[in-house]
């Protein structure tokens, strides 16, 4: 069996973990990050003159209904990976093309991750929401270094591997 194999597997089990973590945070401690959510939604700490907060979103309802699809969204990213890299566990010592097949659901953990950080949060939240502006709630930092751990993982765990 191939170390890279190993390493493969290992960082897809990182992400499941780091994913599931995040989301079980988000659900223990809901108001901590549910805040955030509102603030960026409502656009309340964006520049004061700012011409497009036409967008804002106020309604409470709204605001859950947001915050538990990324929470379920975290969720099913964990769970992927936690899958992917099991399948992948158990077709460790097989042929390349076994092992390649292996890595589907680990492929749409980590796109899915990729979709949520990328399309969530810098798309809809730092440039629709304005969060940009905004010098308390702005995960843009954070969405970022998410967005390319998880492309890096995905990068890698799909590289050609070397004939043996």
């Amino acid at each position: 069996m191939s170390h890279l194999r190993t390493i493969k597997i290992v960082l897809v089990g990182c992400v499941a973990l780091f994913a599931g973590l995040v989301a079980f945070n988000n659900v223990v401690d809901y108001g901590s990050n549910f805040a955030f959510v509102q603030h960026v939604l409502t656009m309340d700490t964006t520049f004061e003159w700012n011409e497009l907060k036409y967008r804002a979103v106020d309604e409470p309802v709204l605001h859950h209904g947001f915050y538990w699809l990324i929470i379920l969204t975290e969720a099913l990213v964990g769970i992927l990976c936690a899958l992917g890299a099991w399948n992948m566990w158990q077709k460790r010592k097989l042929d390349k093309k076994q092992f390649n097949a292996a890595k589907t659901l680990a492929n749409f953990g980590l796109a899915l991750g990729v979709l949520l950080w990328f399309t969530g949060f810098m798309t809809i939240g730092a440039e629709w929401f304005l969060m940009w502006q905004s010098l308390i709630w702005n995960g843009q930092a954070s969405a970022f270094r998410f967005i390319v751990v998880l492309f890096l993982v995905l990068i890698f765990i799909n590289q050609v591997e070397e004939e043996s």
